[in-house]
């Protein structure tokens, strides 16, 4: 199971889905769309353990969080 993980003020949600599943893989994909839309940014760890930013969904990403804007005053 793949899992996109997003991050806001309440903490954070985790959006678990099958990427052999055709349907749950659009809703992935369609939800990557949204948040990245919506200022979020996507990152995904890399085989050898960092972070690596991405701007496009990753169908065989295991886990892909989202990072909200950072506002500052």
């Amino acid at each position: 199971m793949a899992t996109q993980i997003v991050m806001d003020h309440t903490g954070d949600t985790r959006h678990c889905f099958d990427a052999k599943d055709s349907q749950a893989l659009a809703k992935a994909e369609e939800r990557f769309k949204q948040l990245t839309g919506d200022g979020f940014t996507a990152a995904v760890r890399t085989a050898s353990g960092e972070v690596s930013h991405i701007r496009s969904f990753d169908p065989t990403a295991e886990e892909t969080l989202f990072l909200p804007r950072l506002v500052g005053g």
